[in-house]
């Protein structure tokens, strides 16, 4: 079986979190290892890059969740925790998308669909959110098309 490039390098980052014994970053990455090994078994795949990114985009997804409910119960050192896996987990997704460059995948989204309507936003979030995997918030995301749409 042959690793994503993607995979390679989060195992290379473990190895160096094991020598330098960060035991923040180390237990972050081995979260990270795991949920893509949880697919691997689960799917009976091997993922690709994109399929990594995927993932890693999903755990950023279930942080973000967990920060905003930490922070209306007022634990703030859980939200901290949560803050710092994003972090840890950010540095192996691609860079991320400005918002004059998400404008423009929406803009053009929105005319190759021809949406007119709410009706219409599967249609564009179907043709944005292969070009935004891992770059940007889906949540935010949503919200500019049905902005866009209403």
């Amino acid at each position: 079986m042959s690793d994503s490039a993607l995979k390679q390098e989060i195992t290379e980052a473990m190895k160096t979190a094991m020598r330098a014994r960060d035991k923040a970053r180390l237990g972050t990455i081995r979260l990270a290892l795991s949920e893509i090994k949880r697919v691997e078994v689960d799917e009976r795949i091997d993922p690709d890059d994109t399929r990594v990114i995927a993932i890693l985009d999903k755990m950023l997804k279930q942080r973000r969740e967990s920060i905003r409910m930490f922070e209306e119960a007022e634990r703030t050192e859980l939200a901290d925790q949560e803050k710092f896996e994003i972090a840890v987990l950010q540095e192996f997704l691609p860079q991320a998308l400005s918002a004059a460059e998400l404008d423009d995948i929406i803009q053009s989204a929105l005319s190759e669909s021809g949406a007119e309507s709410m009706k219409d936003m599967g249609k564009v979030m179907g043709l944005v959110k292969p070009q935004v995997i891992g770059r940007a918030d889906m949540g935010s995301i949503s919200q500019k098309i049905k902005a866009a749409l209403s």
